[in-house]
């Protein structure tokens, strides 16, 4: 029996259904009926009878995700992280305060001093407890809204004084997608404002596990790519809720790492897109540069079509056990825009602007600069390389 993700109709479904299981139960601030997704496990032979219900509107299987993983991790460096004058943190009057964040990873270490001042809600999604052993949602965290360590500034957004944690991968950086999608609706629910996720869905991962089991490539390839097209749909349904919401100021903006999947430093054309989640409609994909004199270039890795480019080679940020280590990545990127996000939001709530999330997502892509030389395009960095407010 495999698990699925069933998406029905909101306008003929009851409002109520069990805690825990519905995605669309707590989301329609607007109180007009939103579509659900719940999780169900569908024996084979019911599979059919459940696409023709008519209230269904899709179904697809739970799927692997994973840990966008990091290269080159790093003793600590001195000084301040170099990211945050490079998006103009350090001049900026904004440090966002009032913004809430949610933060969708591997956990976090509650104890590091980079945290002290914020009050952290964790919850655990994979139920392997709320710690992170891994490092990477830590490290994530600090650039977002970590205060100084010895003296050494690493958080972009240092007022939040606010933070969601959803731990969505497990210590050895695997997880699911039922295990994102109840931590978006969580973090829906909580009304948060800026959500950063520096994961992927495991495409090749997929097709390797069903070849491993006896799959020809073929089938194999053909059977990950239904279910990963399914999940992609599914996704841009929770964000079409998502964007239900913008006119009650209750849609967060969304932020994800656009991968690390690329190899231009074997040839300059051994790119590949976006990856999801980051490739979904509504969320903001993040590419990884790195300063070259007075320009920036895109790290070898990263993947191309993101929306806007952001520090993400030798970031300095917090690491388990109250220490601080570099790290290379779109991982790494990504916080960089989630921390500026919200310095965006503040400046936002500050001028009453009607819907918060469209304005934030307008400045951050208006106000990027193109200070990439050749030969890099947009379809390496997006709008630019992303900038704070001043």
């Amino acid at each position: 029996m495999e698990r699925y993700m069933v998406l029905r109709d909101g306008e003929n479904t009851p409002r109520q259904v069990k805690r825990g299981m519905s995605f669309g139960e707590s989301v329609a601030y607007s109180g007009k009926p939103q579509p659900k997704i719940e999780m169900e496990n569908v024996p084979a032979h019911a599979l059919a009878e459940l696409r023709n219900d008519p209230q269904v509107k899709l179904i697809t299987p739970v799927i692997e995700t994973h840990l966008i993983k990091p290269f080159n991790i790093k003793p600590a460096v001195n000084g301040d992280s170099w990211g945050i004058a490079a998006v103009g943190a350090d001049l900026s009057p904004y440090t966002g305060d009032g913004v809430t964040v949610a933060v969708l990873d591997t956990g976090i270490d509650v104890e590091h001093p980079a945290f002290k001042g914020v009050d952290l809600y964790v919850e655990d999604f994979t139920g392997t407890g709320k710690q992170d052993g891994n490092g990477h949602g830590t490290h994530c965290a600090g650039t977002i809204f970590g205060r100084d360590v010895d003296s050494r500034r690493i958080g972009i957004a240092r007022g939040v004084k606010k933070a969601l944690i959803g731990k969505v991968l497990n210590d050895d950086g695997s997880g699911n997608s039922e295990m994102i999608f109840r931590a978006l609706q969580w973090a829906l629910k909580e009304r948060v404002n800026v959500i950063s996720m520096s994961l992927g869905f495991d495409f090749p991962g997929m097709v390797q596990r069903k070849v491993n089991d006896g799959w020809p490539i073929d089938l194999a390839t053909s059977q990950a790519l239904e279910a990963y097209r399914g999940n992609l749909r599914m996704f841009d349904a929770l964000m079409a809720m998502f964007k239900a919401q913008s006119a009650f100021n209750g849609s967060p903006i969304v932020i994800a790492a656009a991968g690390n999947e690329s190899r231009r430093g074997i040839n300059a054309d051994y790119k590949i897109a976006t990856s999801m989640p980051a490739a979904a409609d509504g969320v903001i994909s993040v590419a990884a540069a790195f300063q070259s004199g007075s320009m920036y270039e895109i790290a070898n890795f990263s993947n191309s079509l993101a929306h806007i480019a952001a520090p993400g080679v030798g970031v300095l940020s917090a690491w388990p056990g109250g220490t601080l280590k570099s790290l290379d990545g779109t991982s790494m990127a990504c916080p960089h825009v989630a921390g500026v996000a919200a310095l965006w939001w503040e400046r936002a709530v500050q001028q009453g602007s009607p819907s918060t999330s469209a304005a934030v997502a307008a400045q951050m892509t208006s106000t990027a600069r193109q200070l990439f030389a050749e030969p890099f395009n947009s379809t390496d960095f997006g709008f630019g390389f992303i900038t704070s407010p001043s």
